[in-house]
């Protein structure tokens, strides 16, 4: 296991990194003293749950809808209330272009929007803040399975699995988050990635 945060390899049992200092939490059970009939005290576990995620998520989706608020004001600025009144007015006319204009936009609008979509996650999740606006907001961070920041095409790779994740009935993929070992959802696993709390 590394530091979260300068990535030096720690000791195992240790309770802050020798590199930096920083406080080092382990989902482990610590023993009483030696003379002590204390009961055992569970440490923190530094992986993130499904809730915790689940309101990064929130945030994050509220960010991407204002991205997307300011792509379609561009849009109308850009081409005019006009054209859109004349699209919608104009959507069954024989000759067929305005449909086609009107797919055409669709097309290059959802084009954006996942396009958009996965840039913001896969930059921020391989940045140095190690997550998104939500993640870090909540104090989160993507990282591979050693705890070590994530590149930019593992980041992508984990935005992507996301949709394998979409596709398993009722949710099951992401609420894996909930009680898998390390609450990993299924798209964590594909790209074998963590989701951490900051110590």
């Amino acid at each position: 296991m590394f530091c979260t945060k300068c990535g030096t390899a720690l000791v195992e049992g240790g309770g802050f990194c020798s590199g930096c200092g920083q406080r080092v939490s382990v989902p482990s059970v610590v023993a009483p003293a030696p003379g002590y009939a204390s009961p055992p005290v569970l440490l923190r576990s530094p992986y993130a749950g499904f809730w915790l995620r689940f309101v990064a998520h929130l945030i994050d989706n509220a960010v991407v809808t204002f991205g997307l608020g300011i792509f379609v004001i561009g849009a109308i600025v850009i081409l005019g209330v006009g054209f859109f009144r004349r699209m919608g007015r104009d959507i069954d006319n024989a000759d067929g272009v305005i449909p086609v204009m009107a797919i055409g936009f669709i097309l290059i609008a959802a084009a954006f929007l996942v396009a958009g979509t996965w840039l913001y996650y896969a930059l921020m999740e391989s940045s140095i803040h190690q997550g998104t606006l939500g993640k870090m907001a909540l104090g989160l961070t993507v990282t591979d399975m050693q705890g070590r920041r994530v590149s930019f095409g593992r980041a992508t790779g984990r935005f992507f699995a996301k949709m394998i994740t979409g596709m398993i009935p009722f949710f099951i993929g992401y609420f894996m988050a909930g009680f898998t070992e390390k609450k990993q959802a299924l798209h964590d696993m594909i790209v074998s990635c963590l989701v951490l709390r900051r110590v």
